[in-house]
């Protein structure tokens, strides 16, 4: 049986294994010849709080947003990827992954790391990664630690 990917998903959070993600992403999506989301989710949760006190802090989670999803789309297209796009979305990680995102992309592969940097949250909840494989209704790549 062979499968053939369109839109890969790749979810982005600047830890080591998003970076891992990332890797494995770009080599599926030239594998494949597919379209590649390269995709990080400002977590709002946890502004709430403090936005009311300090709006900066909304405005500097958005520049590193930016930063690095630019870096990383610059780091696929030199390795050879044709179609890449860099998506900023706002609120639960987890649920814009699995649900709005992946749904409004129409995406068949979403490829995350196995823990990413929110250890709170994956103690207190569970992980993102673990609720976008439960969730989703396309294929997904947990990719974890060398």
């Amino acid at each position: 049986m062979s499968v053939h990917y369109q839109t890969i998903l790749v979810a982005v959070d600047g830890s080591e294994e998003a970076r891992r993600a990332l890797k494995k992403a770009i080599m599926l999506s030239i594998e494949h010849t597919a379209k590649l989301l390269i995709v990080h989710v400002v977590d709002t949760r946890t502004f709430a709080a403090v936005e009311h006190y300090d709006r900066l802090i909304f405005s500097d989670a958005e520049k590193y947003a930016e930063e690095l999803l630019t870096d990383y789309k610059e780091q696929a297209m030199d390795a050879g990827v044709s179609d890449v796009t860099m998506i900023i979305e706002y609120g639960s990680p987890k649920v814009k992954i699995s649900k709005d995102v992946a749904k409004k992309y129409e995406v068949d592969l979403i490829i995350t790391g196995a823990t990413g940097l929110n250890a709170v949250e994956r103690f207190l909840i569970g992980s993102v990664s673990e609720y976008i494989a439960r969730h989703s209704r396309c294929d997904v790549l947990i990719v974890r630690k060398d």
